[in-house]
């Protein structure tokens, strides 16, 4: 099986909706459109988390020899969903509903049960398909309008195609469920908590004179009553005792510790051109007319015609200098010109690595903060260019520093915690504690699975939701 994830920058196209009906838009012109309106979601380690576990369950599917394509997006609506050419995307806001990782799974075998039932080969007949391209077309076209007529075509597929589709893809997902060893009743167990988030939204819509669409929201009964789903997720079997495996909450929750909760304005706004981890409380900025990507655990920064590249990788920091981490990092001799920097306070060394055989020079830096090393490389195409471009270099690594608190008071999103109850916890003391909403307190209980009622028991691990 070939597995791929995305990384990547935002790419503007034209109306897709407006494709002919007879061809279609690809899988990879629904990635563009996709992206160039919802920003793929910051956190590496938890997209290679779930994008692992997609790769799992198409290992154990009809398409097991395919390429598949997973993308983490950085919305706070709760959907995921498949397209043509075998993509996969999950909102990270379903993951917010999400409390373990058998729970996941479901959502996962969900989706690609939907490629491999050939539900989504033609977007435009299915109503999901419908549903997309109509709020795809509303994101780039910015017309209401646009959305509602779509919505009102995809609406009737619903009616006669999407009840099916959804059983047959979740029949197809729990049988991928008990190959991988995982039990089905969390599936059930899902779609319940799905269940009782759109009870509550459409409350809260129809409260506003609106409707609300949510994620696999087509059952007329609850999922725990629903004997339709239960025969089909049923027909699957039950797990192998030998290949069972546990309902993997521990992986989930340290997977999910600090994940955003609701809008995550603080991308927005920040400088384009500015790298920060708010893990490690750490920033630089990059030339103002440079983009920069990830590259593994390093980021790269390059400007638009790609002469140039300044790289910073965080590493280990040891009990050496500055000046000694360099030499023994680089395991070379000499540096031409160095000498110490102090970016913000901080100790650190910096020198050029002089090039051979007519290879440019290399300006080569490490920044010490609290543990950790952080190390700059910036180098050139033409040699000849390398001094002009050395004062850019220079400049970027200048401006590293600490985020401080009061740098991100004010501007931090709220976050998915986890804490232990106690004998003494309710969520209405919870939701006091941590001023929430009215609605924040509700939906504390559905992401905990206590809605409407019932309270988490001593010891039990639950979410709360904090700035």
């Amino acid at each position: 099986m070939r597995f791929l994830r995305q990384f990547a920058a935002p790419v503007l196209i034209g109306l897709l909706a407006t494709a002919p009906a007879a061809a279609g838009p690809t899988g990879k012109e629904i990635f563009e459109g996709v992206i160039s309106s919802t920003p793929i979601y910051d956190d590496q380690e938890l997209a290679e988390y779930v994008g692992s576990l997609v790769a799992q369950v198409v290992s154990v599917s009809e398409l097991k020899d395919e390429k598949f394509t997973f993308t983490l997006l950085d919305d706070p609506a709760v959907n995921a969903f498949a397209t043509r050419d075998n993509y996969v995307y999950v909102n990270r806001g379903l993951l917010h509903y999400v409390r373990n990782e058998a729970q996941l799974v479901s959502v996962l075998a969900h989706e690609v049960g939907h490629i491999t039932k050939g539900h989504v080969t033609d977007l435009e007949d299915e109503a999901k398909g419908a549903q997309f391209l109509a709020a795809l077309a509303a994101m780039l076209s910015g017309s209401a309008e646009v959305y509602e007529a779509g919505m009102a075509y995809a609406n009737s597929l619903v009616k006669s195609h999407g009840r099916a589709n959804e059983l047959e893809a979740d029949a197809a997902g729990a049988e991928y469920m008990v190959r991988l060893g995982y039990d089905t009743d969390a599936m059930i167990e899902m779609l319940s908590t799905m269940k009782d988030m759109e009870s509550l939204q459409k409350r809260r819509a129809a409260a506003q004179g609106a409707t609300r669409q949510t994620y696999h929201g087509i059952f007329a009964s609850h999922p725990r009553n629903d004997s339709r789903l239960r025969n089909a997720v049923g027909k699957a079997g039950k797990v192998d005792p030998k290949q069972a495996r546990d309902d993997g909450d521990e992986r989930y929750r340290k997977m999910t510790e600090g994940l955003v909760w609701g809008e995550n304005f603080q991308d927005k706004e920040k400088k384009a051109s500015r790298w920060e981890d708010l893990n490690a409380r750490v920033r630089f900025d990059y030339p103002d007319d440079w983009t920069h990507r990830p590259d593994g655990r390093a980021v790269v920064g390059t400007p638009e015609d790609k002469s140039a590249l300044l790289a910073m990788e965080p590493m280990a920091r040891t009990a050496q200098e500055p000046e000694e981490y360099l030499y023994n990092y680089l395991n070379s001799p000499q540096l031409v010109d160095s000498k110490s920097i102090e970016p913000a306070g901080l100790k650190g060394f910096t020198g050029i690595l002089k090039g051979e055989d007519g290879k440019s020079d290399k300006r080569i830096a490490v920044v010490y903060y609290r543990m950790g090393a952080y190390v700059f490389t910036g180098e050139v195409e033409d040699p000849a260019s390398f001094a002009d471009m050395d004062s850019q270099f220079l400049a970027s690594i200048e401006t590293f520093r600490p985020i401080s608190n009061r740098e991100l008071r004010g501007r931090s999103p709220k976050r998915i915690h986890y804490v232990k109850a106690t004998s003494a916890t309710t969520f209405d003391k919870l939701a006091e504690n941590l001023k929430l909403t009215s609605s924040e307190a509700e939906d504390l209980r559905l992401i905990n699975g206590y809605y409407p009622s019932g309270e988490p028991e001593p010891g039990e691990w639950i979410k709360i939701i904090k700035q």
